[in-house]
This record gives C-alpha cells, sequence and structure tokens, in this order.
C-alpha cells in the first residue's frame, strides 16, 4: 500500500501545516471526537491537523538502548510538538523484516526507519561511511564530520536518491570484537570461519578467508546456539548479556576494529520531511542530536556493569586480538574503504571528505587526547571510592 502520512482534518481544512509555534501559543482546547476537529472556548471549530506516522525500526521489540530509545524519540516528538505529531513505533518482523526498513520508507509505505545505514549497503556501498567504517570516526568524531566536514550535506545527496531525509540518531559508542568459540591468534585462524559481521567488516574477513553472515539481531543466538555460525559480532556487553550469548560463545574479544561506533540513524521518507513547518523540522533534528548524546552516555554507563558482570558471574574469558593481526586487519580495511569510495563520482566525494576529517581527528587527538588517557592509566589513586 503506498501512503506518505495520515491527516487528521475538519472540513475547514485550508492551506498546509499548522506551525507548531502558534500551537504552543494557544491555550488548549478540548478536541470533538467525532469531527476530529478541535474547539476553541468559543466553541468554533479550528483546523488542529495531527500528523500521524509510522517508524519501523530494524530492532526486536524493547530492546535495550535502542528499540528503548526509537520508542523515546517518538515520544519526544510528540511532546515537543504539542501532539501535533504522533508517531507508531513497530519492533522488526511487526511491520515489515528488520532489514526492508528502508525499502518501506523509501517506497512511502512507512515514513520513518530507525536502523544503522550500513544495513543498506545493498543500495550504495557508500551507505557503509554513515554506518561504521573499520578502524574509522569515533562517535563523537562522526558528529564533527557531519556537522563540520560537510558529511551532512553528502549524506542528504546520497539519500535524495531512494527519497529519505537521514539524520543521526542513536549512537552505541566503541562496539566489542564479538564472540568466538575458539581463539584467534593470528590472521590465519580466521580461515574458514563463519561469523556473523555485516558491512565492511564483513567484507574484511571475507578477503581473509572467512565467510561473512548478515543476520538481523534477534536471529543470531539461535544461529550461534546451533552451529550455524562459528562467531558473531552485535554490540557490546550491555547488549550482549541482554542476548545472552556468553551461553553459547566461550571468547569475548573486547578490542574492536570494525565499529568503533555505529550510529544508528533515523531515515524519514522525504516527502514527509518536505511537508514539515520549519519549525517541526527543527523540533525533529534537535531530538534526534538529543538522543545520540543520551545514548552514548548510556551505552558507555551500561557497558562497564555488564562487562563486569559477564565475567565474575558468568565466568566469560575476554581477549584481545594480537597487534599483528590489529594491523593485518587495518591495512585490508584501508584497502576495502578505497576500493569503495572508487564506486562512482557521489563516492569518491564521501570518501575524500570522510577521510580528510579522519586525518584530522587522528593528528589532532594524537596530541590531545591519546597522551592524556595514556597519562590517567598511570596512576590507580584516581577512580577510587573514598
Amino acid at each position: 500500500m503506498k501512503r506518505r502520512s495520515f491527516l487528521k482534518k475538519s472540513a475547514a481544512v485550508g492551506a498546509g501545516t499548522l506551525a507548531v509555534g502558534a500551537v504552543a501559543a494557544c491555550s488548549p482546547s478540548p478536541v470533538d471526537p467525532n469531527s476530529g476537529s478541535v474547539k476553541s472556548a468559543a466553541g468554533s471549530a479550528q483546523t488542529q491537523p495531527t500528523l500521524e506516522l509510522r517508524m519501523v525500526t530494524t530492532w526486536p521489540k524493547n530492546f535495550p538502548g535502542l528499540g528503548t530509545r526509537a520508542v523515546a524519540y517518538a515520544e519526544d516528538i510528540e511532546k515537543a510538538t504539542n501532539g501535533r505529531i504522533k508517531i507508531r513505533v513497530y519492533a522488526a518482523e511487526e511491520l515489515v523484516p528488520a532489514l526492508q526498513a528502508f525499502d518501506a520508507v523509501s517506497q512511502g509505505n512507512a515514513d520513518i526507519y530507525h536502523g544503522p545505514d550500513y544495513y543498506w549497503q545493498g543500495k550504495h556501498p557508500m551507505y557503509n561511511f554513515f554506518g561504521a567504517v573499520p578502524f574509522g570516526l569515533t562517535a563523537t568524531e562522526m558528529t564533527q564530520w557531519l556537522q563540520y566536514g560537510g558529511g551532512q550535506e553528502l549524506w542528504d545527496e546520497l539519500s535524495a536518491r531512494f527519497n529519505v531525509k537521514p539524520m543521526l540518531c542513536n549512537a552505541t559508542g566503541m562496539q566489542m570484537g564479538g564472540w568466538f568459540n575458539k581463539e584467534i591468534n593470528s590472521i590465519e585462524d580466521f580461515k574458514g570461519l563463519k561469523m556473523r559481521i555485516p558491512a565492511l567488516g564483513g567484507e574484511i574477513l571475507k578477503r581473509l578467508g572467512a565467510t561473512p553472515v548478515t543476520l538481523s539481531g534477534g536471529e543470531i543466538f539461535l544461529s550461534l546456539s546451533q552451529g550455524n555460525i562459528d562467531a558473531t559480532e552485535w554490540i557490546g556487553p550491555w547488549n550482549d548479556l541482554a542476548f545472552g550469548f556468553h551461553q553459547v560463545a566461550e571468547y569475548y574479544y573486547t578490542s574492536a576494529y570494525h565499529e568503533p561506533n555505529s550510529p544508528v540513524c533515523a531515515g524519514w521518507n522525504l516527502d514527509v520531511w518536505n511537508s514539515l513547518s520549519d519549525s517541526e523540522r527543527v523540533i525533529v533534528e534537535a531530538m534526534a542530536q538529543k538522543h545520540y548524546a543520551l545514548s552514548l552516555a548510556e551505552f558507555n554507563a551500561r557497558n562497564a556493569g555488564a562487562l563486569r558482570q559477564l565475567v565474575d558471574e558468568h565466568g566469560v574469558k575476554t581477549r584481545q586480538f594480537p597487534l599483528e593481526v590489529m594491523k593485518a586487519l587495518a591495512d585490508v580495511a584501508a584497502d576495502v574503504a578505497a576500493d569503495i569510495g572508487r564506486t562512482d563520482e557521489i563516492s569518491k566525494r564521501i570518501y575524500d571528505s570522510y577521510m580528510a576529517t579522519l586525518a584530522e581527528v587522528k593528528e589532532w587527538g594524537g596530541i590531545a587526547d591519546e597522551p592524556y588517557m595514556a597519562a590517567r592509566r598511570l596512576s590507580d589513586k584516581f577512580g577510587q571510592a573514598l
């Protein structure tokens, strides 16, 4: 079914969208349930259209930090617009399968998707650059690129081809290397490995002789427990604990490389986005920015405690990839990123823009952040309760 939105209007609906500022300036008025219009205190009916939208997500229902954050984002938009924009949130499989969320929004069968853009690499390989680039930008560095390095304009240009307006909406922070049923001591250990790992991380392992598998979150545990895959990455300790991966895998690799950040995006159907007033667009983007910041703080807060629980209560064995393995992965990652950067003209522009920001943050971070982080670990006196 083709659809853009549902507008509830009275018969007197005239010329378009009611500005949020005007709604906020008015005192609440009773709603006539039969007409769908709003009555003023004097009893005359005034136009009060309500925009009812559908958000499809790639997450299981109420999944911590992801499914719950999508709901919070929708609720905040409704509050900030005084009920003018109402968004119903659908978990994966409730309206469409997880990996069909983009198509649903692009084609107008849903209005918003909530998920990582690297899931859509089949539409265009450069969607990986707005999701996760191995050895690439972190959560805070990603906002630097989008806001001050020209990244958002390029993202808008790419997504407009598919009738989508994209924006950052969630940040998982630094992810983990994944769950394995054997130790990884050399690059040779990746050969023949079947691992759930999407996007560019999967392409890296493919070039090293592994078999990457793309599965939505809700499919991973069963596949790993049945031996259909040998390893999986997901997000980090908080979500990994919730999925119970420690029950079906022995080793937990904590040194991530494939997703230094996995931004979750809110992709709006472009026709719906263009129908919003300027003030409504500001609200929608402000709420997305709010939840990007809050989610990064939440993941960082929850992951530390969850990792302690995995180790102390469940006996999980943590490991780090050896430095020679990380070096080999980084070399292949550079080749993979450069290869897709040559796909077409816009790919080159996105690649060059992203890498310019990466060079900046490596230079500045090497001077400012990295020495500080190393120095902070020198003393155990800080970080202890009195």
